[in-house]
């Protein structure tokens, strides 16, 4: 492993440093003016701004079709026409493939994403073989991208019988997260579905993350069972709501119920940043750790979608009505520390002793780097040099 200096360049969050050293993977100094040891490698980044490595707390990356062919988007409405869509065409099309998702999964690199949470199918017509599929295309970039995954029930867990028994053999597999989803709009049965999700996960010593597009009041009252499960189990920490619509549409007195309990219980969220986005704001005064994610890309669910987290924060921001820079820059902060936060990724971020996840972005201030979105200059993963202008290296050393 190379040690490396980079420097001529803003460090986000250190007014004034100019200078990262890297020494053994991690972050050994932050300053001005520090001169090359001997034996490292200087990357001279003159205007460019530092920021840790972005992390993708939500993506379905066994579902894409990226440099495969295009495929119309033809699924029938909701969230039920999407599923049956999926189903149905994923064999014609050979999804989950690992050449599809090592496609993508280079991209996020290039773009700067050092970790990902990626949730990947489990039913009775697919078996574990989306957990196969992702860990196949993972191990191919030598350690570029961090995968942690989620055994997720798309179809439902109830309503497709023998669902459950896959999940556990994904989980002794060694699957991180047991998933869930809508236990009350999709499968019907909340409280069951909830037994089988937190039994799971009391059963595998594993973290939750649940899928909750349930708005509304019914919505609403699944998060008060979550909560509720989780300070049983003492769960705190280990659980996070998915997309978490009901939250947007609650009234002002119900959301801070809402939000006062995911405090107090330790459970996190992630968004997709669509139009119905979350209390960003109030949910970090409140300490509740948000996520962002890219969900699905380029896949049978949706035809749009790149990869980049920049750009997800720039939707957040941009749909949660935020203009100054330090709104903004509370969206970036999502992109990184906050789904850092929502993984429980240890020793991240820039500070001395981290490890060295850094992206450098030709930009003068972080505001500007999310409302630019421009070319990664340079990708160092554990003190690596993955990418650089915007191009995933093939041949960079193992991480």
């Amino acid at each position: 492993m190379t040690d490396l200096l980079l420097r001529a360049a803003r460090v986000w969050g250190h007014p004034g440093a100019t200078d990262l050293r890297i020494r053994a993977g991690h972050v050994a100094e932050i300053g001005t003016g520090l001169a090359p040891a001997p034996g490292d490698a200087v990357e001279d980044l003159p205007d460019a701004l530092l920021l840790p490595g972005l992390v993708d707390s939500h993506a379905h990356l066994d579902k894409t079709l990226m440099g495969g062919p295009w495929v119309p988007h033809e699924s029938g409405p909701g969230l039920i026409g999407k599923i049956r869509n999926g189903q149905e065409r994923r064999s014609e099309l050979g999804i989950p493939d690992p050449r599809y998702i090592g496609t993508l999964a280079r991209r996020m690199v290039a773009l700067g994403t050092t970790h990902v949470r990626s949730h990947v199918d489990v039913d009775p017509l697919l078996g574990i073989d989306a957990v196969h599929a992702v860990r196949e295309a993972v191990a191919g970039l030598g350690g570029a991208l961090t995968a942690e995954l989620v055994a997720f029930p798309q179809a439902g867990l109830l309503t497709a019988p023998g669902t459950e028994g896959l999940l556990a053999d994904a989980l002794e597999a060694g699957v991180e997260i047991i998933g869930g989803i809508d236990p009350a709009g999709l499968d019907n049965d909340p409280v069951r579905h909830l037994d089988v999700v937190f039994g799971l996960a009391e059963r595998f010593g594993v973290g939750v993350d649940i899928h909750l597009h349930d708005g509304g009041s019914l919505g609403a009252w699944q998060f008060g069972l979550i909560i509720e499960r989780t300070r049983a189990l003492g769960l705190a920490g280990k659980v996070t709501i998915s997309h978490a619509f009901a939250l947007h549409d609650a009234d002002a007195a119900t959301r801070v119920r809402l939000i006062d309990g995911l405090a107090e219980a330790g459970v996190s969220l992630t968004s997709v940043a669509p139009v119905r986005v979350l209390p960003l704001a109030d949910l970090r005064a409140a300490g509740v750790p948000m996520g962002l994610g890219n969900d699905g890309i380029r896949d049978l669910w949706s035809p749009f979608g790149t990869g980049d987290m920049l750009e997800r924060a720039m939707f957040c921001a941009k749909n949660s009505g935020y203009a100054t820079d330090p709104l903004i820059e509370t969206a970036l902060d999502a992109a990184t520390s906050g789904g850092a936060r929502v993984m429980g990724i240890t020793g991240y971020g820039l500070s001395v002793g981290a490890a060295a996840d850094v992206v450098a972005v030709p930009a003068r201030t972080a505001a500007e780097a999310v409302v630019m979105r421009p070319t990664r200059t340079l990708v160092v993963k554990g003190g690596v040099v993955v990418a650089r202008n915007g191009e995933y290296l093939e041949d960079h050393p193992a991480v």
